[in-house]
């Protein structure tokens, strides 16, 4: 008997596990408008230098005079963004006049921002412009290294604490260095922040869903998953919306941040997952928890007849092989497992580093920062109903294989499109960014259900691990469009491609597959498995070779 069967017969897919899931996949809806932030809090408005203190305008000046006569002007006609006459040079006013030769400095005075579309954001409030432009990528670098610590630090603490005290912490967290970010005064500061903000996300998106799997039986799990993905998807609508409405970055900081207070006080209520309870020793508390599931679905008889014999039962031929602490190094110590992690080392790094290429600098399209958002969000509807879809009916192995390949050929015809086509160009990055947030949150349900309870979430934390070192990545990507343009296209491009056919090639399906609870019994499982397609083979071979020896051979 399976874990599985018990939940079924508690009542399947019911109340409980509707009203759990939603309340759990809300905060991790939010937690896109977190992600996405900076690309409002940190969005670089049209600028030019500050004319000098002393400097007093002329008698005769009309609007715009100093601007004409103190900024230099690019190829487009605009004014330099970086640079300004040593002094204002009131000949080129004149027609025929040309400015070459004449000596420019740097914006010692500051800049003018234009503030039509952002009243505020950080890089008008601490000047994070010309040589401090970097300054603004170094930010969501810490936020994605905040990720990276997070993966790793909340992976192994949930297989050791269980998921639901991560969870609560994580919630707290956020909504506290949120709030904070949103009231510092510091360019430091708000990076240590930022920092603080990236832990959390690991800690809600991979203890969340493993608790949505663990308490979802098999027939409702792809549902589940896919559920994920809408949130995410809502979340990026949510944060177009938003923000457009509130544009001060800091009023923004705090809107998005409020809510994790409330999900912090009403995680509270939420039960532990009873598999891993029970995988350590604590049956009575999960015979409790089982007995709420049990009344909320109207199965209240059944609850009651539970004992911890019985529910020990479910998972008895199990305990025998539980490991009563575990590693990183359990991740490779058996075959089954090490072929699992090393490809999904490289499946997630590949769709993080194609992911955020895309996603993460909006103004680099040419249209309305609000509208590429909002249509990047949409994109994502379609593309994880297809999804959806197709997990059911085909499997986890195709969709997210097929996904991932997609996107990948995607992103480098997109090299080939005109420039002068942006709406065409921005459509195809936005179909391609659908693909891979589609594949992103399939591999998230695969990933979970190809590894063990015992190490799930260790495995869970590893391989988000490796998405955030994409996530890293993708930034030093994008500058290799300096050297050729082709580089950060055909990378990412490249990779994605590369993984979906890893996919294809190295993982087994999970579809309609009981979640396995230990090393031991994948190891048993996989082993099995090959058994019976030797045979199969074997009993193929014996049959062609009477066929060879039958009559109609030889009459042939």
């Amino acid at each position: 008997m399976a874990f599985t069967d018990l939940l079924d017969a508690l009542g399947g897919v019911g109340r409980f596990q509707l009203v759990y899931t939603a309340l759990l996949l809300l905060p991790c809806g939010l937690l896109a408008c977190h992600t996405f932030l900076q690309n409002f809090t940190a969005a670089a408005p049209p600028h030019h230098c500050q004319h000098p203190a002393n400097y007093t305008e002329p008698t005769t000046n009309v609007s715009g005079v100093w601007l004409r006569a103190a900024i230099p002007l690019n190829q487009h006609g605009d004014p330099e963004p970086c640079r300004r006459y040593v002094e204002p040079q009131w000949a080129l006013l004149k027609p025929n006049t040309s400015s070459h030769g004449v000596a420019t400095e740097g914006c010692k005075d500051g800049w003018v921002y234009d503030r039509s579309i952002f009243p505020s954001t950080i890089v008008m409030e601490w000047d994070l412009v010309c040589e401090a432009r970097t300054l603004r990528d170094l930010a969501q670098s810490i936020y994605m290294s905040g990720v990276l610590v997070g993966a790793a630090l909340f992976g192994g603490l949930a297989d050791r604490l269980g998921r639901k005290a991560p969870l609560v912490w994580s919630y707290l967290q956020l909504a506290v260095s949120g709030a904070a970010t949103a009231y510092v005064g510091s360019f430091s500061a708000y990076c240590v922040f930022r920092f603080l903000m990236g832990m959390t996300f690991s800690g809600i998106i991979l203890n969340s869903l493993s608790l949505v799997v663990e308490w979802m039986p098999t027939r409702g799990r792809t549902v589940a998953g896919i559920l994920l993905g809408f949130s995410f998807t809502l979340g990026q609508l949510i944060l177009a919306g938003v923000a457009y409405l509130i544009r001060p970055w800091r009023w923004l900081q705090f809107a998005v941040s409020a809510p994790f207070l409330v999900f912090f006080l009403y995680s509270w209520w939420l039960p532990e997952s009873s598999r891993w309870l029970l995988l350590h020793g604590k049956a009575q508390q999960a015979v409790q928890n089982l007995q709420k599931v049990a009344m909320m679905n109207g199965r209240k008889a059944e609850g009651e007849r539970l004992t911890t014999e019985v529910v020990s039962s479910y998972i008895q031929d199990e305990f025998a092989s539980v490991r009563t602490s575990n590693s990183i190094l359990d991740l490779f110590r058996t075959p089954a497992i090490r072929r699992v992690t090393c490809c999904l080392m490289g499946v997630w790094f590949s769709n993080s580093v194609a992911y955020y290429g895309l996603a993460m600098d909006l103004q680099k399209f040419g249209l309305s920062i609000y509208l590429v958002q909002a249509l990047f969000g949409i994109i994502d509807i379609p593309a994880m109903l297809v999804a959806t879809t197709t997990m059911i009916y085909v499997g986890r192995r195709a969709t997210v294989s097929s996904f991932l390949i997609l996107a990948g050929l995607m992103v480098i015809a997109n090299m080939f499109m005109p420039e002068d086509l942006q709406t065409l160009r921005t459509v195809q990055a936005a179909l391609g960014k659908g693909c891979l947030a589609s594949s992103f949150i399939c591999v998230y349900l695969f990933t979970g259900e190809l590894y063990p309870t015992e190490i799930r979430q260790m495995g869970m934390g590893f391989a988000s691990v490796n998405a955030r070192l994409g996530g890293l990545v993708a930034p030093l990507i994008t500058t290799l469009g300096e050297i050729s343009q082709v580089l950060p296209p055909v990378s990412f491009g490249a990779t994605s491609v590369l993984a979906g056919m890893a996919v294809a090639c190295f993982l087994t399906e999970t579809r309609n597959v009981p979640l396995v609870e230990t090393i031991a019994a994948m190891e048993r499982r996989v082993k099995q498995g090959r058994s019976k397609r030797d045979t199969e083979q074997k009993s193929e071979e014996i049959s062609l070779q009477q066929l060879g020896a039958s009559p109609l051979k030889e009459t042939i």
